[in-house]
Protein backbone atom coordinates (compact mmCIF):
# COMPACT_ATOMS: atom_id res chain seq x y z
CA UNK A 1 0.00 0.00 0.00
CA UNK A 2 1.31 3.44 -0.82
CA UNK A 3 1.49 6.12 1.80
CA UNK A 4 -0.34 9.38 1.35
CA UNK A 5 1.86 12.50 1.16
CA UNK A 6 1.22 15.43 3.48
CA UNK A 7 -0.12 17.42 0.54
CA UNK A 8 -2.53 14.60 -0.37
CA UNK A 9 -3.58 14.24 3.27
CA UNK A 10 -4.29 17.97 3.47
CA UNK A 11 -6.26 17.88 0.21
CA UNK A 12 -8.23 14.85 1.44
CA UNK A 13 -9.03 16.61 4.71
CA UNK A 14 -10.32 19.63 2.79
CA UNK A 15 -12.47 17.34 0.62
CA UNK A 16 -13.89 15.65 3.73
CA UNK A 17 -14.74 18.99 5.34
CA UNK A 18 -16.35 20.32 2.14
CA UNK A 19 -18.40 17.15 1.61
CA UNK A 20 -19.47 17.07 5.25
CA UNK A 21 -20.47 20.71 5.18
CA UNK A 22 -22.72 20.11 2.18
CA UNK A 23 -24.19 16.85 3.49
CA UNK A 24 -24.82 18.25 6.99
CA UNK A 25 -26.68 21.28 5.58
CA UNK A 26 -28.63 19.09 3.19
CA UNK A 27 -29.61 16.21 5.48
CA UNK A 28 -28.80 17.24 9.03
CA UNK A 29 -25.88 16.19 11.18
CA UNK A 30 -27.71 13.30 12.84
CA UNK A 31 -28.69 11.68 9.55
CA UNK A 32 -25.19 11.86 8.04
CA UNK A 33 -22.67 9.30 9.19
CA UNK A 34 -18.92 9.29 8.74
CA UNK A 35 -19.31 6.50 6.18
CA UNK A 36 -21.68 8.71 4.15
CA UNK A 37 -19.18 11.56 4.05
CA UNK A 38 -16.25 9.35 3.13
CA UNK A 39 -18.21 7.45 0.48
CA UNK A 40 -19.19 10.75 -1.16
CA UNK A 41 -15.54 11.54 -1.86
CA UNK A 42 -14.38 7.98 -2.50
CA UNK A 43 -12.35 7.42 0.66
CA UNK A 44 -12.60 4.76 3.34
CA UNK A 45 -14.03 5.33 6.78
CA UNK A 46 -10.73 4.29 8.33
CA UNK A 47 -9.06 7.27 6.71
CA UNK A 48 -11.38 9.59 8.60
CA UNK A 49 -9.92 8.77 11.99
CA UNK A 50 -6.43 9.59 10.77
CA UNK A 51 -7.66 13.13 10.13
CA UNK A 52 -10.31 13.84 12.79
CA UNK A 53 -10.70 12.99 16.45
CA UNK A 54 -14.47 12.55 16.14
CA UNK A 55 -17.58 13.38 14.16
CA UNK A 56 -18.10 16.34 16.50
CA UNK A 57 -14.72 17.74 15.46
CA UNK A 58 -15.76 17.38 11.82
CA UNK A 59 -19.10 19.11 12.44
CA UNK A 60 -17.33 22.05 14.06
CA UNK A 61 -14.81 22.34 11.24
CA UNK A 62 -17.47 21.93 8.55
CA UNK A 63 -19.62 24.69 10.08
CA UNK A 64 -16.61 27.01 10.47
CA UNK A 65 -15.61 26.40 6.84
CA UNK A 66 -19.16 26.98 5.60
CA UNK A 67 -19.33 30.33 7.38
CA UNK A 68 -15.83 31.34 6.22
CA UNK A 69 -16.72 30.48 2.63
CA UNK A 70 -20.00 32.38 2.98
CA UNK A 71 -18.20 35.47 4.27
CA UNK A 72 -15.73 35.33 1.37
CA UNK A 73 -18.65 35.17 -1.06
CA UNK A 74 -20.22 38.20 0.61
CA UNK A 75 -16.99 40.18 0.37
CA UNK A 76 -16.76 39.25 -3.31
CA UNK A 77 -20.35 40.42 -3.73
CA UNK A 78 -19.31 43.82 -2.33
CA UNK A 79 -16.49 43.98 -4.87
CA UNK A 80 -18.76 43.02 -7.78
CA UNK A 81 -21.55 45.38 -6.79
CA UNK A 82 -19.24 48.31 -6.12
CA UNK A 83 -21.12 49.41 -3.03
CA UNK A 84 -22.51 47.60 -0.03
CA UNK A 85 -26.20 48.51 -0.41
CA UNK A 86 -26.25 47.03 -3.93
CA UNK A 87 -24.47 43.91 -2.64
CA UNK A 88 -27.06 43.57 0.15
CA UNK A 89 -29.90 43.87 -2.37
CA UNK A 90 -28.26 41.22 -4.54
CA UNK A 91 -27.91 38.93 -1.53
CA UNK A 92 -31.57 39.38 -0.65
CA UNK A 93 -32.62 38.45 -4.18
CA UNK A 94 -30.58 35.25 -4.20
CA UNK A 95 -31.05 34.32 -0.54
CA UNK A 96 -34.82 34.65 -0.44
CA UNK A 97 -35.31 32.63 -3.61
CA UNK A 98 -36.91 29.31 -4.41
CA UNK A 99 -33.54 28.11 -5.76
CA UNK A 100 -31.84 28.74 -2.41
CA UNK A 101 -34.75 27.20 -0.54
CA UNK A 102 -34.51 24.04 -2.62
CA UNK A 103 -30.71 23.65 -2.38
CA UNK A 104 -29.82 23.59 1.33
CA UNK A 105 -26.61 21.66 0.72
CA UNK A 106 -25.10 24.64 -1.06
CA UNK A 107 -26.99 27.22 0.94
CA UNK A 108 -26.62 29.36 3.99
CA UNK A 109 -24.80 27.74 6.91
CA UNK A 110 -26.93 29.67 9.41
CA UNK A 111 -30.08 27.98 8.13
CA UNK A 112 -28.37 24.69 7.32
CA UNK A 113 -26.85 24.11 10.76
CA UNK A 114 -29.49 25.87 12.93
CA UNK A 115 -31.52 22.86 14.06
CA UNK A 116 -28.48 20.71 14.75
CA UNK A 117 -26.65 23.40 16.71
CA UNK A 118 -29.78 24.10 18.77
CA UNK A 119 -29.73 20.44 19.85
CA UNK A 120 -25.93 20.05 20.09
CA UNK A 121 -24.55 22.89 22.22
CA UNK A 122 -20.91 21.85 21.69
CA UNK A 123 -20.98 23.63 18.31
CA UNK A 124 -22.52 26.90 19.48
CA UNK A 125 -19.31 28.94 19.71
CA UNK A 126 -18.40 28.18 16.12
CA UNK A 127 -21.95 28.85 14.98
CA UNK A 128 -22.24 32.09 16.98
CA UNK A 129 -18.95 33.36 15.55
CA UNK A 130 -20.21 32.74 12.01
CA UNK A 131 -23.54 34.40 12.73
CA UNK A 132 -21.81 37.44 14.19
CA UNK A 133 -19.46 37.84 11.23
CA UNK A 134 -22.17 37.58 8.59
CA UNK A 135 -24.52 39.88 10.54
CA UNK A 136 -21.71 42.43 10.78
CA UNK A 137 -21.28 42.23 7.00
CA UNK A 138 -24.98 43.00 6.58
CA UNK A 139 -24.94 46.01 8.91
CA UNK A 140 -23.29 47.00 12.18
CA UNK A 141 -24.83 45.99 15.51
CA UNK A 142 -28.43 45.08 16.07
CA UNK A 143 -29.51 46.12 12.56
CA UNK A 144 -27.36 43.40 10.99
CA UNK A 145 -28.47 40.81 13.53
CA UNK A 146 -32.14 41.65 12.99
CA UNK A 147 -31.85 41.49 9.21
CA UNK A 148 -29.92 38.21 9.32
CA UNK A 149 -32.35 36.68 11.82
CA UNK A 150 -35.24 37.68 9.58
CA UNK A 151 -33.88 36.16 6.38
CA UNK A 152 -32.60 32.99 8.08
CA UNK A 153 -35.92 32.54 9.88
CA UNK A 154 -37.76 33.07 6.62
CA UNK A 155 -35.58 30.47 4.92
CA UNK A 156 -36.23 27.92 7.67
CA UNK A 157 -39.98 28.50 7.47
CA UNK A 158 -39.97 28.45 3.66
CA UNK A 159 -38.12 25.12 3.66
CA UNK A 160 -40.49 23.70 6.26
CA UNK A 161 -43.52 24.71 4.16
CA UNK A 162 -42.03 23.89 0.73
CA UNK A 163 -44.66 22.55 -1.64
CA UNK A 164 -47.34 24.80 -0.25
CA UNK A 165 -48.27 28.30 -1.44
CA UNK A 166 -47.22 29.66 1.95
CA UNK A 167 -43.56 28.87 1.28
CA UNK A 168 -43.13 31.36 -1.56
CA UNK A 169 -45.32 33.88 0.27
CA UNK A 170 -42.89 33.73 3.22
CA UNK A 171 -39.95 34.40 0.91
CA UNK A 172 -41.70 37.39 -0.71
CA UNK A 173 -42.86 38.86 2.60
CA UNK A 174 -39.43 38.60 4.20
CA UNK A 175 -37.79 40.12 1.13
CA UNK A 176 -40.15 43.07 1.20
CA UNK A 177 -39.83 43.61 4.95
CA UNK A 178 -36.03 43.47 5.04
CA UNK A 179 -35.57 45.52 1.87
CA UNK A 180 -37.91 48.18 3.23
CA UNK A 181 -36.02 48.26 6.54
CA UNK A 182 -32.69 48.55 4.69
CA UNK A 183 -34.04 51.40 2.56
CA UNK A 184 -35.26 53.17 5.73
CA UNK A 185 -31.84 52.82 7.38
CA UNK A 186 -30.10 54.10 4.27
CA UNK A 187 -32.46 57.10 4.05
CA UNK A 188 -31.75 58.08 7.67
CA UNK A 189 -27.98 57.63 7.37
CA UNK A 190 -27.48 58.62 3.74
Amino acid sequence: MSRVSQAEAKANRERVVAAASQLFRENGVVKVGIADVMKTIGLTQGGFYKQFASKAALVDEAAAKAFADNLEELKALDQEAGEHQAAWRSLLDSYLSVEHRDDPGHGCPAAGFAGDVAREPEHRETYAKGIGEVAQWIAPGDAGLAAYATIVGAMLLARATAGTPLSEQILRAAHEAVATAADSRQATTG
